[in-house]
């Protein structure tokens, strides 16, 4: 509650005449010229004029009104002769005024004043420059019939602020190599936008295209088959034979067959049919009719998938025929599986052709699956759908299913996802999130795995599963950390049919590895010797093109060749390719031109507490600072801290972290004991231990950078999201005295109120409890559960709390649901913390629409600025 300042607090406030300029520029829109002109020696209001008019001062974030300030009192004969004198105290500053006529000066934005309004300006200017930043999504690289030359096709997305969406194109290139140590791409003059396209997928050959538009409502999607020069084919698939295709990279599954004439592809299964009430109550039948005078009940409620999902309920698999538009539902798939990331099986002569896919089965809900590896799944065989004798229709046909029998192949693996045949067919390649699913934790470290294909293409689920590159547990330094990676290449594949070519963390970097899957030999052929990310984007035959970066340096795309491949000393050289894809403006290159960084190797302050190897290893944080320092002292520092907490912030290109480093901040960017590319030891040593080990490694890695000299000890701020937010609120909480300002995204702060609500509550046990807490999950937490829950949540350390705190939160959010935050914030407030509140009505757990990262970032970067410079 705000009190008014008394006349000591206020010091001389007359109004009287002004002796500047500015006075009669800022009370002139206010009052016509009558009374005002200019040069001024004094001026004179009527009474009614002056009781119209509103003078806001700061004071306390007090705004006074002109009838507080004893105006009456010195008003003569209804007219004052005005001057303005000087406040007393430095704090009490004019800041706006107030009035009801046309052309008064606008009142500030909802938490916007004065103060903060210029920086807004300037950052918000800044901001979108990097925000404008292109991103390449997907490539893909096809021989010219010449076969000498290749045909490049990059599908790219900007941001477009004004529509709120990303704007995606596609931007073709053809590659000559002159020499194997020159390669040079023409690049077309121009990109080509993608309105309304979901996703685009060309055919193995590059002859065709296929681009799907998904509608926002009940209309048909959109199938639309592309040629060289025009749109050969275009078909409306209604609702009434599924719903919108799957384009989302993880249940998604587009796959073009080896003759180009047949898509398999994942859709959702079509609504099941809802009741129907009229006058009479309840109508029997389908309910189909259009009748005014009926209505459409619920029916019952059926669970999704989570965050992201919302309202999809069944992920079902199709095929169409691009001939003639027909589409089938593949039959003999139980209703209880949903499918996914399906590919064609190698086709043999006068046999059935066959489809592998991933099925996930729900033990007794369906839990989140974003970003959680940790739900069983496997690989299934089926038998495809035959369209000889059934052409030029949309309806779907029931075909027999006892000649389709459907198959586990990965019974006795307890995971298998992105599935890839070897091109010659003789075996097929999988990934593997064993780990995640027996230990509890939503991400972990992969596997690798082959099986032996058949050869004549009939399999059974006695299928032997062979490990290619097993769970790495604790490397040696600079020796292989294990696999992590979240997607594989749909052709990754070198011409000698064995070596596969992708992209995982190592450490808080990204690497580009090959990977002999008859030989499991695992080589790093990005360069051993950059701290920068590198990532695969497409293979041109046997050469790799790529794209590296690093939080200082833009996007490049790369050109990898091996020399001497026939020797034993190969080795991978990279050529640099100039590109229009990472356009920025002159200045976003001279700021990052200013900056550098480095990967720390941070020690483990106690390590009587770890129980493995792993656990004991340095962990990281990436440095990011000004190449000069500055004559008063350090640069403000912001720890930043990601979610999870079994993720990894890489060494890449982040344009909101650049941003943050170019307004004055340097970054510690905190890769602490459990995230991913350290071994499975180190991950594996944090749940059961969240609050407490991964606060204490932050912690250790700030006062690392303060020892070494890089920062000033009361010029801290932390940011994070999700757990990062469950980190932040912990640390502001247990070290209150550290931190000058802080920022939280979707952040975890009361575990207790988050088990009933989230989409995920066997996360909550499992990091709260450890692995234990995989078998003690429960949806019914009894008494003592909610109190170690409690116990183990920031929002325990909450009477501590000191630094004023942002909050940026989406209302949509099902992983941590926005009564977290919104229950955190108002306990602050109570207590009389500063704090900041921004909820995106719209969104979902990442915050990932356009205009709703661009405002949150530039309110990050504007609170810290006013709490921490």
């Amino acid at each position: 509650m705000t009190s008014t300042p008394n006349a000591h607090q206020m010091g001389r406030v007359l109004l009287c005449s002004a002796n500047s300029n500015w006075c009669v520029n800022f009370l002139r829109s206010r009052f016509p010229s009558p009374y005002l002109s200019h040069p001024l020696s004094s001026f004179t209001l009527p009474l009614r004029r002056l009781h119209s008019l509103s003078i806001r001062f700061h004071y306390s974030d007090t705004i006074i009104p002109s009838r507080l300030l004893g105006a009456e009192k010195l008003i003569s004969d209804q007219r004052i002769n005005c001057k303005l004198a000087e406040a007393r105290k430095k704090n009490f500053k004019p800041l706006a005024m107030e009035g009801s006529k046309a052309g008064s000066v606008k009142e500030l934005p909802l938490g916007i004043d004065v103060t903060t309004e210029e920086e807004y300006t300037l950052q918000s200017k800044l901001l979108k420059e990097f925000t404008s930043i292109s991103s390449i999504d997907k490539a893909w690289i096809f021989k010219s019939d010449s076969g000498i030359n290749s045909q490049a096709l990059f599908s790219i997305s900007q941001a477009n602020l004004l529509a709120n969406k990303r704007r995606k194109f596609i931007l073709s290139g053809q590659i000559s190599k002159e020499s194997n140590a020159s390669v040079n791409f023409q690049w077309a003059p121009f990109p080509v936008e993608m309105t309304g396209a979901s996703i685009i997928v060309p055919s193995p050959s590059g002859a065709k295209l296929l681009v799907v538009r998904n509608s926002e409502n009940e209309s048909p999607s959109q199938i639309e088959i592309w040629g060289p020069s025009q749109l050969e084919k275009e078909f409306h698939v209604p609702q009434s034979i599924h719903g919108s295709i799957y384009t989302d990279g993880w249940f998604e599954g587009i796959s073009w067959n080896h003759n180009e004439t047949i898509i398999a592809y994942v859709a959702e299964e079509p609504s099941p049919t809802k009741p129907t009430f009229g006058n009479l109550g309840y109508k029997k039948g389908d309910g189909t009719d259009k009748d005014m005078n009926s209505w459409k009940g619920q029916g019952d409620w059926e669970e999704d998938w989570g965050e992201t999902y919302a309202g999809k309920r069944q992920p079902a698999l199709f095929v169409i025929d691009i001939n003639s538009g027909e589409v089938r539902a593949v039959k003999g798939i139980e209703k209880s599986l949903s499918v996914g990331q399906v590919v064609w099986a190698p086709s043999v002569e006068g046999s059935h052709r066959y489809l592998v896919f991933v099925g996930w089965s729900p033990d007794k809900r369906k839990l989140g699956i974003k970003y959680c590896y940790n739900r069983s799944c496997a690989l299934y065989s089926v038998r495809a759908p035959s369209f000889e004798s059934e052409a030029n229709t949309h309806d779907l046909k029931d075909g027999s299913t006892e000649d389709m029998p459907v198959v586990n192949l990965t019974q006795s693996i307890s995971s298998a996802f992105f599935p890839r045949f070897s091109p010659d067919g003789k075996f097929l390649v999988f990934l593997s999130a064993k780990s995640s699913v027996d230990s509890g934790a939503h991400s972990s470290t992969n596997s690798l795995h082959k099986i032996e294909w058949p050869l004549d293409g009939k399999v059974s689920s006695s299928v032997k599963i062979v490990d290619v590159i097993p769970v790495v547990l604790s490397a040696e330094d600079g020796f292989f950390p294990g696999l992590y990676c979240s997607s594989f290449l749909s052709n990754p594949w070198l011409s000698d049919g064995r070596t596969m070519i992708l992209s995982s963390a190592w450490g808080s970097r990204q690497v580009i590895l090959s990977v002999n899957v008859l030989s499991a030999e695992v080589l790093r052929i990005s360069p051993v010797d950059s701290d920068s990310s590198w990532n695969v984007l497409t293979l041109d035959g046997d050469n790799v093109v790529a794209v590296s970066s690093s939080p200082v340096d833009i996007p490049e795309v790369k050109y990898g060749y091996l020399v001497d491949k026939a020797t034993k000393n190969a080795v991978w050289n990279w050529l640099n390719v100039s590109s229009p894809i990472f356009r920025s403006s002159e200045k976003v290159r001279s700021l990052l031109s200013t900056l550098q960084f480095s990967i720390l190797k941070i020690p483990v302050k106690d390590v009587s507490d770890s129980r493995t190897k792993g656990a004991k290893k340095p962990f990281e944080a990436i440095f990011v600072s000004s190449k000069t320092k500055r004559n008063d002292g350090f640069d403000p520092l912001i720890v930043v801290l990601h979610g999870g907490p079994h993720s990894v912030s890489l060494s890449s290109f982040s344009k909101p972290l650049a941003f943050l480093s170019s307004i004055g901040y340097n970054l510690l960017i905190v890769n602490y004991r459990g995230s991913l590319g350290f071994g499975e030891e180190a991950l594996q040593s944090l749940p059961g231990k969240v609050g407490s080990q991964d606060v204490n490694d932050v912690l250790t890695a700030i006062d690392h950078v303060i020892e070494a000299g890089h920062a000033s000890p009361s010029k801290i701020t932390v940011l994070g999201g999700s757990h990062g937010g469950f980190l932040t609120t912990h640390l502001i909480g247990q070290a209150p005295d550290k931190f000058a300002a802080a920022a939280v995204r979707n952040p975890v702060c009361n575990l207790a109120l988050m088990v009933g609500t989230t989409d995920i509550p066997d996360w909550c046990y499992v990091e709260t409890y450890g692995s234990e807490g995989k078998k003690i999950f429960t949806e019914a937490p009894s008494a003592e559960q909610l109190t170690f829950f409690h116990s183990k949540s920031p929002i325990s350390h909450i009477s501590k709390v000191k630094a004023p705190t942002i909050f940026l939160l989406g209302a949509q959010d099902l992983r941590v649901p926005v009564s977290n935050g919104l229950q955190y914030s108002r306990a602050l407030k109570e207590r009389g913390v500063d704090v900041k509140v921004i909820l995106f009505p719209n969104d979902v757990h990442g915050i990932e629409r356009p205009q709703s990262d661009f405002e949150s970032f530039l309110n990050i970067g504007v609170w810290f600025k006013k709490y921490c410079k």
